[in-house]
C-alpha cells in the first residue's frame, strides 16, 4: 500500500479536528447571541470540548488495542463528524454542550492515532517527510482556522463552522477504510482489563486543570474559593494518578515510558512549543482587534500568512529531516521563532496590516523546524509497540502546553495592562504640565466642534482612552518578549537530547 495514501487519509482527520478548535473560538460571540447565552457561558463550548478531548487523548492506546486501531479511528472520525452536525444544529446551549462533549471524545484520539499510523507506515528514511505531512495538520490548521471561521461566520452563519466538518469527515472515513491496515502486533495484542481508576483520575485532573485555566483570570485565580477547591482536587487526583499509573502492572497510561530520556525531554519541549505557538496565535489577532480596531475576519487575514510560512517549510524539513541532526533543526526553529517574537515586541499603534507580514511568514516557517524534529527525537529510541501509548501522552502534553499558553497570555495582558497604567499615571500625574497641556489642546479643538462647556470632560476622556491604549500596548509587548525568552530557553533543553541518527526508525522497528 502506498504510504502517502495512508498519510493523506490520517492527515485529513487530524486537520479537521485541529481546525475545528480554532474555528469555534472565533464564532463564540455569535454562538452566545444565537443561543441566548452570555459570553462567559459560551466559553464552555470550548472548555467542554477540550476536557473531553484531553481525557481521551492518553487513553486512546487502550481503545486502539481493544477494538483495533483502524476500527477505532473510523469510529472516532464518524463520531466527530456526526456530532459536528448536531453542534451546528443545536437550538439551545445545553444541547450544544452535550454535542461538544461527544465531539471532543471523538476528536481526542484522532491526533495520537494518526501520528502512530504515520510513524509505522513509512520506512525509516521517509519518516521525516511523513511527520512533515502530519505537522501540516497540526501547525497550519490553527493558523487558518480563525480566518476561515471569521469568513464562514460573517458570510453565512456560525453553524457552518461545524457543518464544514461533515464533507471532510466523510472523505476521511472512506479513505481510512480503504487504505489503513492494522499492524500484526495490534491484531494479536493481549489487551489488559480497562483501568477504571486510572481513567477516572485522568478525567478529574484534566477536567479541573482545564476549567481552572479557562476561568481563572475571570474569577481572580486563587482569590476565588471554588478555584482553590478545584486546585485541591487537581493536585490530589494528579498525584494519585501518577502513583497509580506508575505502580499498576497494566495501567491505562503507561508512565514508565518516561524512563526513556529522549521521550521525556521531547514531552517537555512539546509542552513549551504548545505554550509558544498557542499564546502567539491567540495574542496577535487580539492585538489587531483590541488596539487597531480590526474585525475578527480581517485580523485572521493579517495573521494568516503564518500558514504560508509553514507550508513553505514543510517540504524543506521533510527533506532535511533525513540528512541533518534534528537538534540543529530544532535550534534553528526555536531561535528564529524567538527572534520573531522579540521583533513583535517592537509594535506600536501606527502599524499597518502589512507591517508584520514578513516576520509572521517567518514564524510559520520556523514552526516547521520545531514540530517535526521534536517528534523524530522523542520517538527515535522507542519500540513500535510503545508508540501508541507514547503518542497519546505526547499529544496531551502539547495540548496542555497550549491551554497554559492561552491562559497565561490572557492573564498577563490583563495584569500587565493594569501595571503599565499605574506606571504611566505615576510618570504623568494629572497635575503635571504635560497632562494639562494635552487636555487643553484637545479641549480647544473639541470646543470648536461641539459644546465648549463639555469640551474639557470629553478631552479628559480621550486622554484616558489613549492612556489605556498605551498601557495595553505595553502589555502585548511584554507577552511577545516573554514568548521569545521562552523559545530561547527551549534551545538549551534541545541539547539535552541524546543524538538520534537522522532517518532512524523507532527502536526495534523492521
Amino acid at each position: 500500500m502506498n504510504p502517502w495514501l495512508i498519510a493523506t487519509s490520517v492527515m485529513l482527520a487530524t486537520f479537521m479536528e485541529v481546525l475545528d478548535t480554532a474555528i469555534a473560538s472565533v464564532a463564540l460571540p455569535y454562538i452566545a447571541g444565537s443561543l441566548s447565552a452570555s459570553n462567559d457561558e459560551a466559553t464552555w463550548v470550548l472548555t467542554s470540548y477540550l476536557v473531553a478531548n484531553a481525557v481521551i487523548l492518553p487513553a486512546s492506546n487502550w481503545f486502539a488495542l481493544k477494538f483495533g486501531r483502524k476500527n477505532f479511528l473510523v469510529s472516532c472520525v464518524t463520531i466527530f463528524t456526526i456530532s459536528s452536525f448536531f453542534c451546528g444544529a443545536a437550538p439551545t446551549l445545553p444541547l450544544m454542550l452535550l454535542a461538544r462533549i461527544i465531539q471532543g471524545a471523538g476528536g481526542g484520539a484522532l491526533q495520537p492515532l494518526s501520528q502512530a499510523i504515520l510513524l509505522e507506515s513509512f520506512p525509516p528514511e521517509k519518516r521525516g517527510a511523513a511527520m512533515a505531512v502530519f505537522a501540516f495538520g497540526v501547525v497550519v490548521a490553527p493558523v487558518i482556522g480563525p480566518t476561515l471561521g471569521g469568513w464562514l461566520t460573517d458570510t453565512y452563519s456560525w453553524r457552518y463552522a461545524f457543518y464544514i466538518n461533515i464533507p471532510v469527515g466523510i472523505v476521511a472515513v472512506v479513505m481510512i477504510s480503504r487504505f489503513v491496515k492494522d499492524p500484526p502486533y495490534i491484531a494479536n495484542a493481549k489487551v489488559p482489563p480497562f483501568d477504571n481508576i486510572g481513567f477516572g483520575l485522568l478525567a478529574v485532573w484534566t477536567g479541573c486543570l482545564q476549567v481552572i485555566l479557562d476561568k481563572g483570570q475571570e474569577d481572580d485565580w486563587f482569590g476565588a474559593v471554588w478555584i482553590r477547591w478545584a486546585a485541591f482536587f487537581l493536585v490530589t487526583s494528579f498525584v494519585w494518578f501518577l502513583v497509580h499509573s506508575w505502580r499498576k502492572k497494566n495501567p491505562l497510561v503507561n508512565l514508565r515510558i518516561f524512563k526513556d530520556w529522549n521521550f521525556a525531554i521531547g514531552c517537555c519541549l512539546i509542552a513549551m512549543f504548545g505554550v509558544s505557538i498557542y499564546s502567539t496565535i491567540t495574542v496577535l489577532p487580539l492585538f489587531y482587534q483590541e488596539l487597531l480596531g480590526y474585525t475578527a475576519f480581517t485580523a485572521g487575514l493579517v495573521a494568516g500568512p503564518r500558514g504560508i510560512g509553514s507550508i513553505l517549510g514543510m517540504p524543506i524539513i521533510g527533506w532535511l529531516g533525513n540528512k541533518v541532526d534534528p537538534r540543529y533543526l530544532l535550534t534553528f526553529g526555536f531561535l528564529v521563532f524567538g527572534l520573531c517574537s522579540i521583533y513583535f515586541g517592537n509594535v506600536d499603534l501606527d502599524i499597518g496590516p502589512t507591517t508584520l507580514l514578513i516576520p509572521i511568514v517567518i514564524t510559520g516557517f520556523a514552526l516547521s523546524f520545531v514540530f517535526v524534529p521534536i517528534t523524530t527525537q522523542a520517538y527515535g529510541t522507542l519500540h513500535n509497540e510503545q508508540i501508541g501509548n507514547a503518542s497519546g501522552i505526547f499529544n496531551l502534553m502539547r495540548n496542555i502546553g497550549g491551554s497554559i499558553g492561552i491562559s497565561v497570555a490572557q492573564t498577563l495582558l490583563t495584569r500587565r495592562a493594569d501595571s503599565h497604567q499605574n506606571e504611566i499615571l505615576n510618570y504623568v500625574p494629572r497635575s503635571s504640565y504635560y497632562y494639562q497641556q494635552r487636555v487643553g489642546q484637545i479641549a480647544s479643538y473639541l470646543g470648536r466642534q461641539t459644546n465648549p462647556a463639555n469640551a474639557t470632560a470629553a478631552a479628559r476622556s480621550q486622554v484616558y482612552q489613549q492612556l489605556n491604549a498605551q498601557a495595553l500596548l505595553w502589555a502585548f509587548v511584554d507577552v511577545f518578549r516573554w514568548t521569545g525568552l521562552l523559545c530561547f530557553s527551549a534551545v538549551a533543553l534541545v541539547w539535552l537530547f541524546r543524538k538520534v541518527k537522522p532517518g532512524r526508525a523507532p527502536a526495534g522497528a523492521h
